[in-house]
């Protein structure tokens, strides 16, 4: 069942690491929100013409990352669109505060061991080739979650079903876009409410 277009149809941009269930539930999310979903890295690799392991082989994680940027700043609609976001996006230095000027930003979460054991399902994650992905996997979760855990909400994928997950999604984008309609609406020098703080 459809909810319905939310009035302000700000994008709704969802992050974390690889194998946390960001396409998956977007999908989910954007038919109960009537939205268009998007995953980055796919309309990456359509443009690019090539898979994220070739443009990683052939034109280094640098040019990789420059395209994620351009997606992100004029590569899709302005409102209207569920954003499934690569893992690495929101680690480059600006990109954290771009997606939050852009809409609402919500950050998946699942154990060390249940990542290890979904990704290592998939061998097209150049970020995982190495010699032990699960040490790697450590590395870049420890390096990644401080960025993801100030960029957006948190939701755990862990033991959930997909509707589970996808509704707690929609309650706390709800509650984004009624908060910030709140704050958008107030006078700048009106007394702060102190529940508002």
């Amino acid at each position: 069942m459809r909810a319905g277009n939310d009035s302000s149809d700000s994008n709704l941009y969802l992050i974390g690491f690889m194998g946390v269930g960001k396409s998956a539930v977007g999908r989910f999310v954007a038919r109960l929100l009537n939205m268009r979903f998007i995953d980055s890295d796919h309309e990456i690799e359509e443009r690019a013409g090539m898979t994220i392991s070739s443009i990683f082989e052939t034109r280094g994680e640098a040019a990789f990352r420059q395209m994620e940027r351009e997606f992100i700043l004029n590569g899709h609609p302005e409102n209207g669109c569920v954003v499934s976001c690569g893992g690495g996006l929101p680690i480059e230095p600006g990109m954290r505060e771009i997606l939050l000027s852009k809409g609402v930003v919500i950050c998946l979460f699942a154990s060390e061991a249940t990542i290890v054991e979904r990704t290592s399902r998939n061998d097209k994650r150049p970020m995982l080739h190495a010699e032990d992905p699960a040490a790697r996997v450590r590395a870049l979760l420890n390096k990644r979650m401080p960025v993801y855990k100030k960029t957006g909400t948190g939701i755990s994928t862990e033991n959930r079903s997909m509707q589970e997950v996808a509704s707690h999604v929609v309650r706390v984008y709800r509650h984004e876009i009624r908060r910030k309609a709140l704050k958008n609406s107030k006078p700048n020098d009106a007394p702060q409410d102190e529940s508002d703080a």
